[in-house]
């Protein structure tokens, strides 16, 4: 039986035996005795996306009174939920991540992780704690970007001039991306903005545009 702890660009925390290439957290233990999920879903504003394998630190995973290990397809799924590149097991990627962020917003030196993830939980949550979503034009998003499609219920990553659906286990093939119209991106608008100027988040390998 798989525990609930794989995370979908929805910020969703579903149960799914697919494994995932990134791991994180958000902040502290959402999970309770018996390794289920709580009724929380986050502990405090440090989203973080971290490598599977640090340094040959082992754990076991939802330990008692340890935070909680969530698992990402890839990266822009963490990012898409929310998730900002840890400081510590990612930390030249983070430090692109700020370098990006900082261009983004105009900041004349990089911005901490305190700052990005203040200003990152009012993008991602609503006043009712529900993922927010914001309405673009398809021409505006960048790649590595995920939408959702209300026709269809679901989930794309956009790369280059495609859609790739997605999937726990990995994105399907491409479709073609819509020169313009409408589209709800899943991806917080400060992360929009990183991936603008220049970051590109790691890719699970299904991330193919042609065969």
């Amino acid at each position: 039986m798989p525990l609930q702890n794989r995370v979908a660009p929805n910020g969703e925390i579903l149960a799914d035996p697919a494994r995932g290439t990134l791991m994180g957290n958000r902040g502290g233990a959402l999970h309770v005795a018996g390794k289920t999920l709580g009724a929380r879903r986050w502990v405090s504003r440090q989203w973080i996306c971290c490598v599977t394998e640090f340094r040959g630190r082992r754990r076991e995973v939802m330990s008692p009174g340890r935070y909680t290990e969530l698992f990402f397809l890839d990266e822009p799924t963490a990012l898409a939920a929310g998730h900002r590149p840890c400081f510590e097991c990612r930390r030249a990627d983070a430090l692109r991540f700020a370098e990006a962020w900082s261009r983004a917003h105009g900041l004349q030196t990089n911005a901490r992780a305190a700052e990005i993830d203040q200003a990152l939980h009012s993008q991602r949550i609503d006043l009712h704690g529900k993922k927010q979503l914001r309405p673009y034009d398809y021409a505006d998003l960048p790649a590595g970007t995920c939408v959702h499609d209300s026709a269809t219920d679901c989930c794309y990553l956009i790369l280059a001039d495609c859609l790739l659906p997605w999937s726990f286990a990995g994105y399907g093939s491409p479709l073609v991306r819509p020169r313009h119209g409408t589209v709800f991106a899943l991806t917080p608008a400060g992360i929009i903005g990183a991936l603008k100027c220049g970051y590109a988040p790691k890719l699970h390998e299904s991330a193919r545009i042609s065969g």
